[in-house]
């Protein structure tokens, strides 16, 4: 009997993922009613669209996730906890796409550069914002001991801190960030989307686990921010100097006139498996 409730259980949870991720599609056509999601994934095979779609739903499955993991609290307060954060959560990520696009992406239109355009680099830049912002609302709403508040307030400022390291990331390499992926460069929106999502990573591990107060959290924050932002120039002239020895990243990514979309994956995997690191040394 203990096998047939575990799994009766899992059923009813996997079931209400689904319904959640059928509403985070719903959620998405609301807050983007002038776009034709069908059509732009079937009939017009977007390429740049169905990149920025795709990481939109990993998104939604790190937010969504965000509300399963843990402890179990009874089948009925597991099923009001995660359809209500499951929500909060679907919610805060489409918002957050929004506030992103107009502000780390505000030099053009996001929606005219990916449908009409069918710009690759944008389509990558966006993929990853909602990738990123999936990461904050793991770390926001998954730890033990928090509320419908602490989790608000901690999506706010993995928001702030996803801004600052786009602006960071612009400073730290040089690199024009909107007008290259206005250009349509994807190697910068490759190797932009490695940095986002590496300090987003470190952001989710900052803000997960028990909370114990407010000072005790933010600093576990402060700190992980602070290591992330050292981090990333650290990482660049390190990959840069063992990894293309004699060459540069700005030169491979900017300066040609074919820009290395190889050469972008690997900076951009030097980001990611080093916050990964990091995450399992602390």
């Amino acid at each position: 009997m203990d096998f047939l409730d575990a799994l009766i259980t899992s059923l009813i949870y996997l079931a209400l993922c689904f319904v959640l991720f059928v509403v985070g599609r719903l959620v998405f056509g609301l807050f983007h009613r002038k776009i034709e999601i069908n059509k732009e994934l079937v009939e017009h095979d977007n390429f740049a669209f169905i990149i920025a779609h795709v990481g939109y739903y990993l998104g939604m499955l790190l937010a969504i996730g965000s509300a399963i993991i843990g402890p179990s609290h009874g089948l009925v307060q597991d099923v009001i906890d995660i359809s209500i954060y499951g929500l909060l959560s679907i919610l805060l990520l489409n918002i957050s796409l929004i506030i992103n696009d107009k502000v780390i992406l505000r030099r053009f239109s996001i929606r005219d550069e990916i449908t009409v355009k069918r710009n690759v680099a944008v389509g990558v830049a966006e993929a990853a914002i909602a990738v990123a912002t999936g990461l904050v609302l793991l770390g926001s709403v998954s730890g033990e001991g928090g509320s419908v508040v602490t989790a608000l307030a901690f999506w706010a400022i993995g928001q702030l801190m996803l801004i600052v390291t786009a602006l960071f990331y612009s400073a730290f390499t040089k690199i024009n960030l909107q007008e290259q992926l206005q250009r349509g460069n994807v190697a910068v929106g490759v190797a932009f989307a490695g940095a986002l999502i590496a300090i987003a990573n470190l952001i989710r591990y900052g803000l997960s686990g028990e909370f114990e107060s407010w000072q005790e959290n933010l600093s576990n924050v402060g700190i992980e921010i602070a290591v992330g932002l050292v981090f990333l120039p650290v990482v660049r002239v390190v990959a840069d100097k063992l990894l293309l020895p004699g060459r540069n990243f700005n030169d491979e990514l900017v300066a040609q006139a074919n820009p290395n979309i190889g050469v972008a994956f690997i900076e951009a995997f030097a980001y990611i498996g080093g916050s990964v690191l990091i995450t399992w040394s602390i």
